[in-house]
Order: C-alpha cells, then sequence, then structure tokens
C-alpha cells in the first residue's frame, strides 16, 4: 500500500501519530563531552546481575568498568544509586565503587530511581541536560527513570552493553522502548571515544590508552602491537616500570 495513500485515508489521530514519528526520526542529538553530560549507573548490584542473562556477565561488568573509568578520566559528573542494599539487593560492585572513592551511592527504596527525591536533585545539582544511563535490570531500572527523566526535558544516552535485562527479548524490547521514547542508543566503548574524539588532546590521551590495554580486548590488543612493533617501544609492564 502507497504510504501517503494509507496517510490520506486514515484517521486524524493516525495522522497525528505519522507526523509525530517523522519529527521525532528528525531529532539530532549533539555528541557527548565531559562538559555537557553526566554518566548515571543504576543498581549494578549483585541480587541484580544474578538476574541479567542478556548478556555475559564478566562482559558486563567490562563494559561498566570502561564507562566509569572513562568518566573518572574525563572528570564528568557521576551518580551512583542502589536499591535495597541491605534487605535484597547487596552493595554496589566494589570495582565500580573503587573507581569513585568518596561517591555514596543514593540509596533507594523504589524500583524508579526517577521517583526518589534525592537522586533527581543529584541530577539537577549536575546542571547537565545529557544522561548517560547505565543499569540494571534495562527493562525497569533503565527504563522506567529514562523515560521520565526524558519528560521532564532531559535527553537520555542508554547505554547498551553497561546494561542487562532478565533475558535478551527484555533487554532488547525496553532499549526499543526508550529509542522510541527518544534516547539515543550507546555503547560503552562509544561513550569513551566521544568524549576524547581527537587524539591530539594530549591531557588524557595516556589514561585512555591504558584504559583500552586494560578493558578493550582485540582494540587494546591493536594498540600494544602499535606501541611495541610499530613504535618500537617496549612491552606495557616494561613501559610504566620506566614512567615510575
Amino acid at each position: 500500500m502507497n504510504p501517503r495513500h494509507a496517510l490520506r485515508n486514515s484517521d486524524p489521530i493516525d495522522a497525528d501519530f505519522f507526523s509525530g514519528a517523522l519529527q521525532l526520526s528528525h531529532v539530532i542529538r549533539s555528541l557527548l563531552t565531559p562538559e555537557n553530560c553526566t554518566v548515571i549507573f543504576i543498581d549494578h548490584q549483585p541480587q541484580m546481575t544474578f538476574g541479567v542473562t542478556s548478556i555475559d556477565r564478566q562482559t558486563l561488568v567490562n563494559n561498566v568498568l570502561v564507562l566509569a573509568k572513562a568518566a573518572k578520566i574525563f572528570n564528568v559528573p557521576t551518580i551512583l544509586t542502589t536499591v535495597e542494599t541491605a534487605s535484597f539487593s547487596g552493595y554496589m560492585w566494589p570495582q565500580l565503587l573503587e573507581v569513585f572513592p568518596g561517591n555514596t551511592p543514593i540509596e533507594r527504596t523504589s524500583m524508579n530511581s526517577w521517583e526518589d527525591e534525592g537522586f533527581v536533585a543529584a541530577v539537577k545539582a549536575t546542571g547537565r541536560k545529557k544522561l548517560v544511563i547505565a543499569a540494571l535490570w534495562t527493562e525497569v531500572c533503565l527504563a522506567f527513570p529514562a523515560i521520565q527523566a526524558m519528560e521532564a526535558g532531559f535527553e537520555v544516552y542508554a547505554v547498551d552493553d553497561a546494561s542487562g535485562g532478565t533475558s535478551e527479548v527484555a533487554h532488547r524490547a525496553a532499549m526499543d522502548r526508550v529509542v522510541q521514547a527518544g534516547a539515543v542508543p550507546v555503547t560503552s566503548i562509544q561513550v569513551l571515544l566521544e568524549l576524547q574524539r581527537d587524539w591530539a588532546r594530549r591531557g588524557t590521551y595516556d589514561a585512555v590508552m591504558d584504559l583500552v590495554l586494560e578493558h578493550c580486548g582485540a582494540y587494546g590488543q591493536g594498540v600494544e602491537y602499535a606501541y611495541t612493533m610499530v613504535h618500537k617501544q617496549p612491552p606495557l609492564n616494561a613501559r610504566h616500570k620506566g614512567g615510575k
């Protein structure tokens, strides 16, 4: 069926919906910079991790650490929040807390972070409109606050590979839902490289390369190959010793 013919013969509600969908498809979000975004980690806790089946859980931990260390390298404001720590979920991952010493997670009772006044106040206090969010589980702890944050006028960047759902279907449906609502899907390494963007930015170059070597698999191996075989530098452990 010709879409124009279908639109002419549809009722006004359908026409309005179609028009809105066309407008949404032309929305362009500007690139992330260290100065315009906030990174948020929601409920990266043991009990929530147990329920994740949409991604290998060790891979999930690795991706979360890429995102966390990227935020630290570029001094991006970072919000940590947990739910029912003592009664059900357990403490936030120690690997994540280690990246942000002194950053106490905001404790909630609500599944939806946006229904917690302390959390919303912390988001607003950053003064940033771009929210880079990773959460467990995707279908609840990412989807609910993402949708309400966008309703409140914020832009949401949903970190696909640093979030996890109770099934592949649940994770994908949740990602589709937030994207249809206006969120931008991103990955942890995409955020890292979007913040760096220019290798001439030497102030963060070495830290980014160290992060790539530690957490970015084949990419990291390629970097090490370039250091040693192309630029004739010593291996990583020797380079670090030489820098001390």
